[in-house]
């Protein structure tokens, strides 16, 4: 196996270090057929269930016990099997985990960690209630919800929450910065997202981190106590979601958190413990199950510099490696507050079959909640890219899968954002003042003004493969072609409404911008564009806008 040698020395070495802490744990995994969270007479254990430190995996055997050597500080977990629920609490996260650490987290920290457990119960049950599961079925997906404050969790609790009330999905997951390092708000925020109905698994990011942390493995500490191992995995119907953590945190001391925001710094890494059990958990897995893999960092970014140690999972290629084989995967992130695709093959490092889709999602916060109100009193967040802040709908139907993209507080079907672009404006935007708000989807213009003009579409979670065209009236549809370049309408949204944007926020080239030139040709009338735009998942959009030219002003 890959990593077996090097997993062997980490095991050793582990053991050698904490031979003296070291302890059994032991239990049963049952079906809790009372639903009371206590194995009672006559309930079955559960066989074959994974039960892991995040290092090491045993099976549960026939009657469903398992025993597991485990050192402090550990998170014993399970791997929820297909057809079982794992039992959720008040603010509807799963409980499938038991956290052993006798002496609980450092006392320095700003925010609470874990208070000390003492020694090991004689027994760590884990209950499990049978559902149906079925092969098809949804799933929410947040990424970047980053209240800084209170009045920013009014917005998350406004804009998104409340319009999926009642949602069919059967579970949500948010892909970390759950907070903006303010992790005092984790206890309303959990009760806000709690009341959308569903089980709600999380991944940390790195403004969950501890600031106070003198190493990364006391950094997630506080996320630890509330959600469980900051690693983990389960299955629903025929996929396997896997929950990495690639943030790792090098450290700041013992400064106050307030002056050192940053300092002690972070990269993308996915560390090799985690590789080590991720390599024994899929050592488990049929080669064509689905496996869905959700992370903070991106694997990779377009934004900012190529590979930044901070944005790009500096070893992706250890994870491509433990993957390859496998045709059916995807795998999806935050963190940079844009909308993007990716592909891997081999001139990546990963070996196939096929590429491996890499799908950098929208974020709840968009601009990190800044930007104009709108009538609702809440933030006109629009990501950098152009993307209105949402969410997306994970659609899974055995092993395929679709994402569909949502904007928050809008109606679904508002997939993309039609601009008319002439030269004047798309060069010169010192001259934004003499141009009116909206002008960019204004489509009246002079005949004198049409060969300068472009159509841009900005289609929100476009990418690569995906297709946009327009047509005018009868005449054949015209491509349009990817350009790498900022939406101009953010450009000045963001120009108009400085003072409502947080100091770092700008308009940043997007990987989804569409652009062709108008035709010439085109005389004085009214006419109609129609744009129809084919995404990455082969679904089609279609949107339209009211084009008038009248004649040469020197005419009139």
């Amino acid at each position: 196996m890959r990593f077996s040698f090097f997993a062997a020395v980490l095991i050793a070495g582990a053991l050698l270090a904490t031979a003296s802490r070291a302890e059994v744990a032991s239990g049963t995994v049952f079906e809790d057929a009372n639903g009371n969270g206590v194995l009672d007479t006559g309930e079955a254990g559960l066989s074959s269930v994974r039960v892991s430190d995040g290092k090491s995996i045993v099976l549960t055997d026939a009657n469903g016990k398992y025993a597991i050597e485990l050192a402090a500080p550990a998170v014993l977990f399970i791997t929820k099997p297909a057809g079982y629920a794992a039992p959720v609490n008040a603010h509807q996260i799963p409980q499938f985990f038991y956290i052993h650490h006798p002496e609980g987290s450092p006392k320095n920290f700003r925010y609470p960690g874990i208070a000390p457990t003492g020694p090991l119960p004689a027994t760590i049950d884990f209950p499990l209630t049978k559902v149906d599961e079925p092969a098809k079925f949804e799933a929410i997906l947040f990424a970047d919800t980053q209240p800084q404050t209170s009045a920013e969790l009014d917005y998350i609790r406004d804009d998104v929450v409340a319009e999926l009330i009642g949602t069919e999905a059967k579970f949500g997951m948010t892909l970390g910065d759950i907070m903006f390092d303010d992790l005092s708000l984790f206890p309303r925020y959990n009760a806000i997202i709690s009341q959308i109905g569903v089980p709600w698994y999380n991944v940390p990011g790195n403004h969950e981190l501890n600031f106070l942390a003198e190493n990364d493995e006391t950094s997630l500490d506080t996320f630890i106590r509330l959600f469980g191992p900051p690693y983990y995995s389960f299955e629903y119907g025929e996929a396997l979601f896997v929950i990495l953590d690639n943030i790792y945190y090098k450290g700041t001391g013992e400064s106050d958190p307030g002056e050192i925001r940053g300092a002690g710094g972070y990269e993308a890494r996915i560390s090799q413990e985690q590789l080590v059990w991720l390599e024994k958990e899929l050592s488990y897995v049929s080669q064509d199950k689905l496996i869905f893999l959700a992370m903070h960092a991106p694997l990779r970014t377009y934004i900012g510099e190529p590979d930044h140690p901070a944005r790009n999972t500096q070893n992706r290629t250890d994870l491509f490696k433990l993957l390859e084989g496998r045709e059916h995967l995807y795998s999806v992130a935050g963190h940079t507050h844009t909308t993007e695709h990716h592909y891997f093959g081999a001139e990546d490092g990963f070996a196939g079959p096929g590429t491996f889709h890499h799908h950098v999602l929208t974020t709840v916060s968009g601009s990190w909640w800044s930007g104009p109100m709108d009538e609702r009193g809440i933030p006109v967040a629009a990501q950098r890219d152009g993307t209105p802040n949402g969410y997306h709908i994970l659609e899974v139907d055995g092993v395929d899968l679709a994402v569909r993209y949502k904007a928050a507080g809008r109606p679904a079907d508002e997939q993309m954002r039609i601009m008319f672009d002439v030269a004047y404006h798309g060069i010169n935007h010192e001259g934004l003042r003499d141009f009116r708000a909206g002008d960019l989807f204004d489509g009246r213009m002079s005949v004198d003004d049409v060969p300068a003009a472009e159509v841009l579409v900005n289609l929100f979670d476009g990418g690569p493969n995906s297709k946009v065209e327009f047509s005018i009236g009868a005449k054949p549809p015209i491509q349009m072609n990817q350009v790498v370049r900022p939406d101009p309408a953010i450009q000045e949204l963001f120009l108009r409404n400085q003072s409502e944007l947080k100091p770092w926020v700008k308009a940043e080239p997007s990987s989804h911008l569409y652009a062709a030139d108008l035709p010439d040709d085109l005389g004085p009338g009214t006419y109609t564009l129609n744009v129809q735009a084919v995404n990455e998942f082969g679904v089609q959009f279609h949107a339209h806008k009211i084009l008038e030219i009248y004649g040469s002003s020197a005419n009139e």
